[in-house]
């Protein structure tokens, strides 16, 4: 009978031959997960035993990974802010550069009831972690995404983390065409801003991701554009803006707000010293 350190050997060496990157601790994180252990556990029970329906889960998931399917699809869920999310085809895996965005949200200063909308919201997790954390600011938050099947991802996404919640709004939309005329102390955007011409650079496993979340035009940021000519209505006077995008993009973006009468329009820089962030308050 194998045993978790044999299989976990052969199936690091199987997705190191297929080109996965930290094809070890991927195979640590399959074999926990099928396991339902802590993967710190594995290394005090190398010598286990696996089940045969252990072993042909397990195959089955590392073929899958092998061809490319993202590790997270694949464990079905993700931590983010502290938080664990679920997460599938229907939306965007996560990036890191998306919590830092919302770790530095939450690190600002909120009024009694703010109003939050998250635009382009796919799995929930800007705005979900922002109600979650902001729950003693009494947060409402608005989650509105143009798919109608990553809103129902972040429905379920919402049942896990905030039952019964009724601080928060779920509106299936193409940017504000499906919003009322409320107003938000803050919206955040984490919109589509891959160009076209970019798709043949991009690695399998961000291809699994669905094209309408990638995908912002044929520069990459028309959708963003659209954005920021529509965001100022839909904000209180004071109101703010934060929005991630892709390399190079923030210049144009930062003229941008500032032709649409912005003031305080800041980029900011990610942990890998990219600059990814862009933050702007409308005027009163």
């Amino acid at each position: 009978m194998a045993t978790i350190l044999d299989t976990l050997k052969k199936g690091a060496e199987y997705l190191q031959r297929h080109e996965v990157d930290e094809a070890r601790l991927n195979m640590e994180l399959l074999i926990a997960h099928v396991l339902k252990v802590g993967r710190m556990q594995l290394y005090l029970d190398f010598d286990r035993p696996l089940t045969e329906p252990q072993i042909a889960t397990l195959r089955e998931l590392t073929v899958r990974r092998g061809k490319g399917e993202p590790l997270q699809h694949l464990l079905g869920t993700v931590e983010f802010c502290d938080l664990e999310f679920l997460t599938d085809s229907r939306a965007l895996v996560p990036r890191p550069e998306t919590e830092e965005l919302t770790r530095h949200l939450l690190a600002q200063s909120w009024p009694e009831g703010v109003a939050i909308l998250d635009m382009g919201c796919g799995s929930g997790i800007i705005g979900l972690s922002l109600a979650h954390h902001l729950a003693d600011r009494r947060a409402r938050v608005t989650l509105a995404d143009v798919s109608g099947d990553a809103l129902a991802l972040a429905r379920e996404n919402a049942e896990r983390l905030l039952p019964g919640a009724d601080s928060l709004t779920f509106v299936e939309s193409d940017l504000f065409s499906g919003l009322a005329a409320d107003r938000f102390d803050l919206v955040v955007a984490n919109l589509p801003y891959i160009p076209r011409s970019a798709e043949t650079a991009l690695s399998r496993e961000v291809l699994r991701d669905p094209p309408l979340a990638l995908y912002g035009g044929e520069t990459g940021t028309e959708v963003m554009t659209r954005f920021l000519a529509e965001v100022s209505d839909h904000l209180k006077p004071g109101g703010k803006i934060a929005m991630e995008f892709g390399i190079e993009q923030g210049p144009d973006l930062a003229a941008l707000a500032e032709a649409r009468g912005f003031s305080e329009v800041t980029l900011r820089k990610d942990l890998g010293g990219i600059e990814r962030f862009l933050f702007a308050t409308k005027s009163d």
